[in-house]
């Protein structure tokens, strides 16, 4: 969503290399391309303005310090104002329990499924969460809720002949003895009307939230705002939750939205799996506009996906150059758990610029079709596969036979990069990973 922002703040700041101090001279032409830049991204035009104002303000006149350039010193100034933009401060849910956290929003924002999200972190955190289906004007709202509570493995209450809101509301609190985390999920509509603004007061008096968390379609851009700003003029929002933070939208609502309405962004939708929903984080998202990636993002995605004795198993094997098929197979399936390689490449610095495309994504599934269609003997010893076997394992993969003899190729490849490793000769390694880097690398790696 980003990648646009954070293409022109880079251009806008490349400018400022060589200068000796800040100055209003020397920023005044950079912070006017920052400011566009803003403004391009759908920031609101009072935002933007603001923004660079405190910018100025800070930079103008201040000494370079020792060691580092003006760029560096304005990107250390624009991150902090970043941060204060996103919305400083914890974004952390109530410490109550049973916590009861109330899901409005309008139609299409996502609400029903970052409900489950929402409980699916919930439950990872320690919690019993239990969700009750409260959307009695969306003809598949119950059904869609009751097969993502199943799927999660998380309690589950609806009434689906009842139309009275309030009433299932406290059914639903009744029926979630032993929970101590219950989601209320809510009927949205097109536009906020004073209907649906009176059922959602109703059921937020009979069952008393914490909680009430606006879930916002963060590509609505000044829309989402105006959206919010309604709301929590309504029901005194508590937070927010931003979704489609995957797509290819500008990005305004969230550079935007917690400076117009004063509410915190808590949570954020980045991708249609129940597993892509993640705390919101204003100064790791600010270092991610930034171009600096995110390693801590990073690191905490790799706990979560990758066993830490599988991985330290597969580093001895590595070193030892006794790395197979089988373990680059279920490498490949660890990395995946992670995320899209396109996610992943944006939280590492430096990188969140660089477009891969659907390309990386199919090449990595058609490796991994590959090595299943081969035997567990083959993954293990890949000597064994002679013109027949690779004629059969093409045909099983659905790929072409010089799919599967470049794979074998640049495994081999690999192989010998290890043994490198081994015995230590690292100027030979140099030379063996430029010219697998000249010849397109290793899929998946």
């Amino acid at each position: 969503m980003f990648d646009s922002l954070t293409e022109k703040l880079s251009s806008a700041l490349r400018n400022l290399r060589g200068v000796g101090k800040l100055s209003e001279e020397n920023m005044a032409a950079a912070l006017g391309e920052v400011r566009a830049a803003l403004l391009s991204a759908d920031v609101h035009f009072k935002v933007a303005r603001e923004f660079v104002e405190r910018v100025q303000a800070q930079c103008a006149g201040q000494e370079v310090l020792k060691g580092v350039t003006p760029g560096q010193q304005i990107v250390k100034i624009i991150h902090d104002e970043l941060v204060r933009l996103l919305g400083e401060g914890s974004t952390e849910l109530s410490g109550a329990r049973p916590l009861k956290v109330m899901m409005v929003g309008l139609h299409g924002s996502g609400k029903t499924t970052s409900t489950a999200k929402l409980g699916r972190l919930l439950k990872k955190r320690g919690y019993r969460p239990f969700v009750v289906a409260c959307d009695v004007q969306r003809p598949a709202a119950i059904d869609q809720l009751e097969i993502l509570a199943r799927q999660e493995g998380l309690g589950f209450y609806a009434d689906r002949e009842s139309k009275d809101v309030p009433a299932i509301g406290r059914a639903g609190l009744a029926a979630a003895e032993g929970a101590d985390a219950i989601l209320f999920d809510t009927a949205g509509r097109l536009q906020i009307d004073e209907v649906l603004v009176d059922e959602v007061r109703r059921l937020g008096a009979a069952v008393g939230p914490e909680e009430i968390l606006l879930v916002a379609d963060g590509a609505l851009g000044q829309e989402a705002v105006s959206v919010a700003k309604a709301f929590h003029d309504a029901l005194q929002l508590t937070g927010l939750v931003l979704t489609k933070l995957d797509g290819d939208a500008r990005g305004g609502a969230a550079l935007s939205i917690k400076s117009i309405t004063g509410i915190p962004i808590k949570f954020a939708g980045t991708g249609e799996k129940t597993e892509d929903f993640e705390p919101f984080y204003p100064d790791r998202l600010a270092s991610r506009i930034l171009g600096m990636g995110d390693v801590v993002s990073l690191v905490e995605k790799a706990q979560e996906s990758i066993d830490q004795n599988e991985a330290e198993r597969m580093a001895e094997k590595m070193r030892k150059a006794d790395f197979n098929l089988e373990d680059f197979l279920a490498q490949l399936q660890s990395v995946k758990k992670m995320g899209s390689m396109q996610s992943i490449l944006g939280m590492m610095p430096g990188m969140s610029g660089v477009q891969l495309g659907d390309g990386a994504e199919r090449q990595m599934a058609r490796t991994e079709a590959i090595i299943k269609s081969m035997t567990f003997q083959e993954r293990r010893k890949p000597d064994l596969l002679n013109g027949s076997r690779r004629q059969r394992i093409a045909k099983g993969a659905g790929v072409k036979l010089a799919d599967v003899n470049q794979l074998l190729k640049q495994f081999q490849q690999m192989q010998k990069m290890m043994r490198m490793m081994k015995v230590g000769n690292q100027k030979k390694l140099m030379r063996q990973m430029e010219a697998m880097k000249g010849r397109g690398g290793f899929p998946g790696m």
